[in-house]
């Protein structure tokens, strides 16, 4: 519905007349000044721009690398380490993003990413003599993208050091950005969330784990002698240290429950309850404290407003694994076009060809097997 009111609104506005292009599913915009623009830009920042483009083509390896090294070691903590297991899913807004907040950070995080992508092509490509035809984004629906398009005829006949530099140079960016964000992030406790050890624990005052506000009556926790105050410290051996890290339990289960009380360590054993809106799904029959408890190290910045914090925490997140992901070598993505002018004109042309579908085939299996198998743990899950 949102998507009809958009093209209804553009048609209305006769965008047209200003770049845009407007079809029933799409609404692309175009300037044929970006290329000018980033000729001025590069004037003033050459020498910096030059030890980027470099770094770009030594990054995008190492990103390729640790983006298939993620995958294929996720596979195998599915089947060794189930806990270990990271879900993945493909963020779509109205599909896999459901919540009013996570549409809204979605929606505000990508172009603040897709510029600094693609602005990163764009001066690259200037650097290295490159003309930029156009630039600009497009809307197909519900996805979002941003482009810089350069003359192809230029881009082809250019070095192939060139072209690995324009090519790794978006991806780069990307997360360069994150980690400049990042560093900023380390005095937010919301950071805490998504921050692996030993980076954790390294930067933040870890929470001995979970308080108990009050106890639901008749419930395993009731009868097995949990209390009001108790801190949560682990459940079946797996520790607690925040609210996401409870796991998932079935009702009729026998559930291990560790907690501090005043300080001293003490076992529970407690059966597990259905939830009263979804029978399926276990309690121990608690309420507890979501709060999120981690204190940064670095508590130098006052971070008051939780929705800019979640704001930031997602722009942090989509530029971090749109630069790891997007150098995965498939024909839409960066990667794909990376691996191409790698091994272009080494070979034959129907070599070429036939290696990089096997590496697309690959890719798309290897990423494909990560998202079947987030589904068969969780279910369908949304945000």
């Amino acid at each position: 519905m949102a998507w009809v009111v958009i093209v209804i609104v553009a048609k209305g506005l006769k965008l047209e007349k200003y770049g845009f292009e407007i079809k029933a599913y799409s609404l692309t915009y175009k300037n044929k000044q970006v290329n000018s623009v980033l000729l001025k830009l590069l004037s003033r920042t050459r020498r910096g721009i030059r030890v980027f483009a470099d770094v770009s083509v030594i990054s995008g390896f190492l990103m390729m690398g640790f983006a298939f090294w993620f995958l294929l070691n996720n596979v195998a903590n599915f089947f060794v380490i189930p806990d270990d297991f990271s879900e993945l899913t493909v963020l779509i807004p109205g599909v896999t993003l459901t919540s009013a907040a996570s549409i809204t950070y979605f929606l505000l995080s990508i172009p603040v990413v897709l510029v600094i992508h693609e602005g990163a092509h764009g001066i690259v490509a200037a650097l290295e003599k490159i003309k930029i035809k156009t630039g600009g984004f497009a809307i197909f629906i519900a996805m979002f993208a941003g482009f810089v398009e350069p003359d192809e005829e230029e881009f082809n006949k250019a070095k192939k050091i060139s072209r690995l530099r324009v090519i790794g140079a978006g991806a780069t960016s990307n997360v360069i950005f994150a980690f400049a964000l990042g560093a900023i992030l380390l005095t937010n406790p919301f950071f805490a969330m998504v921050l692996p050890e030993p980076l954790l624990s390294s930067f933040y005052e870890l929470p001995e784990g979970v308080l108990i506000l009050s106890i639901i009556e008749n419930s395993g926790a009731e009868q097995a002698g949990l209390l009001a105050n108790d801190i949560i410290t682990s459940i079946n051996d797996k520790p607690i240290l925040s609210p996401v890290d409870f796991p998932s339990l079935n009702p009729g289960d026998t559930a291990s429950v560790s907690v501090l009380r005043d300080g001293q360590p003490l076992d529970f054993s407690l059966e597990v309850m259905p939830a009263p809106d979804d029978p399926e799904r276990g309690l121990i029959g608690i309420m507890r404290d979501n709060s999120f408890a981690y204190k940064p190290v670095l508590n130098f910045i006052e971070w008051n407003d939780p929705n800019l914090s979640m704001f930031l925490l997602w722009l942090w997140m989509i530029s971090f694994f749109i630069g790891i992901i997007n150098m995965l070598p498939l024909p839409i993505l960066d990667g794909g076009k990376f691996i191409h002018t790698i091994i272009d004109q080494r070979i034959s042309e129907k070599a070429v060809n036939g290696v990089m579908w096997g590496i697309y085939a690959f890719t798309f299996a290897l990423f494909g097997l990560n998202i079947a198998l987030s589904y068969v743990k969780s279910g369908w899950f949304t945000i």
